[in-house]
């Protein structure tokens, strides 16, 4: 009699715990939801921006597998590491952002889970003005010149990309230089991929932009009259 007493209070003091969090929550939040642990997640701010922990699931569409991705939202971004799992719970990705873009490591697996790719990126920050990007001549690595732009929100490969067979078999590498496939030493292709990230140079030159340029070649003339470099 005791221990059916004692499962009912503690039956009790849940459901009462989780009407608390629900009352709460449903006064800072437009909508959320509560996990079989009783935790808040999938939260939407009265701003109508995600918040916190969110756990979506992707179901089969057209012969494409369905999986479940879980990370957290911060403004409505996401940010730090998010992870993928199939219908069965094998990891396939686990992927980093800041800022809304991927940044730093990526990693994709086999349902095995062998490491399939690896992969680097580089995230911008909106908030920044401007950012500095590298030119380079044409068919080759080397750095010509630096230009700025208005920066924006997207990411851009960039660092090293490894790709594997089954068994974490290595295949080749590639890397990447702010969106740009840099040319290996032993490929004698001068094909190259173009940024990721859409064209910021069409766009309208802010006066800010323009002043900045001007007082930044100045700097360039006379660091490469100093070395004696040359622009390519």
């Amino acid at each position: 009699m005791k221990n059916i007493q004692y499962k009912f209070i503690r039956f009790a003091c849940f459901t009462a715990a989780l009407f608390t969090v629900g009352f709460t929550a449903s006064a800072q939040y437009k909508s959320f939801l509560v996990s079989v642990k009783g935790d808040t997640i999938n939260v939407v701010d009265k701003k109508n921006l995600k918040q916190g922990k969110w756990v979506v699931t992707v179901t089969e569409l057209r012969g494409e597998p369905g999986y479940e991705e879980e990370g957290y939202y911060k403004d409505d971004k996401k940010t730090g590491p998010w992870r993928k799992y199939n219908a069965t719970g094998d990891i396939l990705a686990i992927e980093n952002y800041k800022f809304g873009g991927k940044d730093g490591v990526q990693e994709y697996f086999s349902f095995l889970g062998d490491l399939l790719r690896h992969e680097e990126w580089k995230g911008y920050n909106p908030d920044a003005p401007y950012d500095t990007i590298p030119v380079y001549g044409q068919g080759n690595n080397e750095v010509a010149s630096y230009k700025i732009v208005q920066a924006e929100q997207y990411s851009v490969p960039h660092g090293e990309w490894k790709y594997y067979a089954s068994g974490e078999k290595f295949i080749k590498m590639e890397t990447y230089d702010h969106g740009r496939l840099l040319k290996n030493a032993d490929d004698k292709s001068t094909a190259v991929t173009k940024p990721a990230a859409a064209n910021p140079d069409e766009k309208v030159k802010t006066k800010e932009i323009l002043e900045y340029e001007k007082k930044y070649s100045k700097k360039k003339r006379k660091s490469m009259e100093r070395d004696g470099r040359t622009a390519l």
